[in-house]
């Protein structure tokens, strides 16, 4: 799609990013690739935020979401320059000390953005080590969630204490902790296969 592309989808214009997912997920579904009731969503990280944000926004859109490590605490992580990469970011998403910053990074960050509406089931990780997007952002977002939301679905919130940004180190941690994800989506569609004792 090109630099113009990725362009449109930062700082002012940070929306396009949402909004274009968005139109991905209507895409699959008029088009019958998929439906609502099997369409479940998964990102890390920046990818988290968009997450976030697209369950604020669209919440009927998707069965499940997986957030890990996610980017959710947009402006106050923004603000904290002594937080690792928030300066070097300003160029990806501005700088929220200018006020149009501030007012644009809060009409779409997640914890800004959460309100009394049914969410899909949700997954969220993190990292009690991780220096890039601190734990208290995500148990922060999965808390406004349990307060806000208005459905019974699943809402979990798992926070490892020996991983950072990129989990445990080790090649069968990773392999575990991917098993426990996939084990949550399969399980909100209802697709856990009944054990024969």
């Amino acid at each position: 799609m090109g630099r113009q592309w990725y362009e449109n989808g930062k700082q002012l214009k940070k929306k396009n990013t949402f909004t274009d997912f968005i139109a991905c997920a209507e895409y699959l579904i008029e088009n019958k690739y998929c439906s609502k009731e099997k369409l479940c969503i998964n990102g890390r990280s920046a990818g988290g935020l968009l997450i976030g944000a697209v369950l604020n926004m669209r919440p009927d859109l998707f069965k499940a979401a997986v957030a890990g490590v996610p980017f959710v605490d947009v402006v106050t992580t923004m603000l904290d320059p002594t937080i690792p990469l928030t300066t070097s970011e300003w160029e990806e998403w501005g700088d929220p000390r200018k006020e149009e910053f501030y007012f644009y990074m809060k009409s779409y960050s997640p914890v800004d953005n959460i309100k009394p509406q049914m969410y899909p089931n949700i997954l969220v990780t993190a990292g009690l080590n991780d220096p890039r997007v601190l734990y208290s952002e995500p148990a922060k977002f999965v808390a406004k969630l349990r307060e806000m939301k208005t459905d019974g679905h699943i809402l979990l919130f798992k926070c490892e204490l020996g991983a950072g940004h990129f989990s445990k180190s080790g090649r069968f941690e990773k392999l575990q902790e991917d098993a426990f994800t996939y084990a949550f989506i399969l399980k909100t569609l209802d697709m856990i296969p009944a054990v024969d004792c």
